[in-house]
């Protein structure tokens, strides 16, 4: 049966808001850090999402910050705070009946692909499988990088040259299983015809590939 709650995730004096969303027989679940500026509510996030779901993937969107937070232009940038929100959700799906079984994943898109890299680090063999989306891995810091176990895959848009050097910068740090795919024709925001779903359709291969792989 599948499972589809609107959630309320404790994250230390606050709570966060998330729609979690579990396929019938789910290989995992995968917990989506938006970037600055951006929510649950995020169409592009939200179509990654229902192309994992068709996969058999469960999904996390959350607000990582509240409305409060996120009128703070800086707590945008916040990866330390992003990651401990992250993290909170992760201590959150393990304590419940429908997710705690499910091997976890991250999904970052620009500042959320750092605090996914962090929380990943610091999880260990707990997080199977990080996909970052024109993100900005370079802001995790350098032992998060080297320290990363997951199988960690970068997607950039081939016009986004600045973010394609950054994401080359942080790919050369990464000492875990790894990929750097760059989609032709895609900018920043990936709103060119069809490169999203060049992005859905890999997120989901790397997923499905690295969950169950190493499921206990």
């Amino acid at each position: 049966m599948s499972v589809s709650t609107l959630a309320s995730i404790p994250a230390g004096p606050v709570s966060i808001e998330g729609m979690l969303e579990i396929p019938e027989h789910a290989a995992g679940l995968v917990l989506f850090a938006h970037g600055s500026g951006s929510s649950r509510l995020s169409p592009r996030n939200n179509h990654v999402a229902g192309v994992l779901r068709q996969a058999g993937v469960g999904t996390l969107l959350m607000d990582l910050l509240t409305p409060a937070e996120d009128r703070d232009y800086d707590r945008r940038f916040d990866i330390a705070l992003l990651t401990q929100r992250l993290l909170d959700a992760a201590r959150w799906v393990v304590s419940q009946p429908d997710t705690r079984e499910l091997p976890l994943g991250f999904f970052g898109a620009s500042t959320g692909a750092a605090a996914a890299l962090e929380a990943a680090a610091i999880l260990g063999p707990d997080a199977r499988a990080v996909v970052s989306r024109g993100g900005r891995p370079d802001l995790a810091s350098r032992e998060a990088l080297r320290t990363v176990t997951a199988p960690t895959l970068l997607l950039v848009g081939g016009l986004d040259d600045i973010v394609i050097e950054l994401n080359q910068r942080a790919y050369d740090q990464l000492h875990c299983e790894k990929e750097l795919v760059i989609i032709p024709g895609a900018t920043h925001l990936f709103e060119e015809p069809g490169t999203l779903d060049q992005v859905a359709r890999q997120a989901a291969a790397w997923f499905a590939r690295h969950l169950p792989a190493t499921a206990s």
